[in-house]
């Protein structure tokens, strides 16, 4: 039988990736037989992914995969503005040479995937980027916080990724904070990462209706 934080674990990169749809009645049995776990550990796994804001309870059905909403979206992204500023913030006081350097593949790395439409590569060093910011700024509460609202927001992030021109702007706003990472420009960096995640904000104003 598989550990409990191994099901937990397997569970949330499972609906990280988009394997669930929103609203998707999660079966025990069914996670069971997939996981290879037992009852126990699924339902611990469902309860920890519920208090993450993930999966919801509804009473005498079950759990399902919880939907984000617009408004709820946007207030998640208000959040991450302010929190992930202040981890472009104490990146900037905290990069080394070698992390800079590293920045800054990302960086080209990104040139390319925008100059060449890839969309997927894109967003991939999109991931990348912030979790290297993140680790260069190794504030663990913040890290945290970071962590479990990008789980509440894959969906809209997907969306957010076809949006035609998206890739783009975006690109510009990476770079902008790669630069006042690597200038060691802690103000520079926090506001390049603040008005990244405005643009992020306005976008997600446009799905309203939809």
């Amino acid at each position: 039988m598989a550990s409990d934080e191994r099901v937990l674990e397997e569970l949330r990169a499972a609906i990280l990736r988009g394997d669930f749809a929103p609203r998707q009645r999660l079966v025990e049995a069914e996670l069971c037989e997939d996981l290879g776990a037992s009852r126990f550990a699924v339902r611990a796994a469902l309860q920890s992914l519920e208090a993450d804001g993930l999966v919801e309870r509804q009473r005498n059905r079950g759990a399902r995969i919880r939907e984000i909403g617009i408004d709820e979206a946007v207030e998640i992204s208000e959040v991450r503005q302010v929190v992930e500023g202040l981890v472009a913030r104490r990146a900037a006081e905290r990069v080394r040479d070698d992390q800079a350097a590293e920045l800054e593949t990302i960086g080209a790395a990104m040139r390319v995937a925008v100059a060449t439409g890839d969309v997927v590569t894109y967003g991939q060093l999109n991931g990348r980027l912030h979790a290297t910011l993140r680790d260069i700024a190794h504030h663990g509460k913040a890290n945290r916080i970071i962590e479990r609202l990008h789980g509440q927001m894959v969906r809209h992030q997907f969306a957010l990724s076809r949006v035609p021109g998206r890739p783009a702007v975006s690109l510009d706003q990476h770079l902008a904070i790669i630069d006042g990472v690597v200038s060691r420009d802690p103000a520079r960096a926090e506001q390049a990462m603040r008005e990244h995640i405005g643009s992020v904000i306005d976008v997600l104003r446009t799905f309203e209706g939809r």
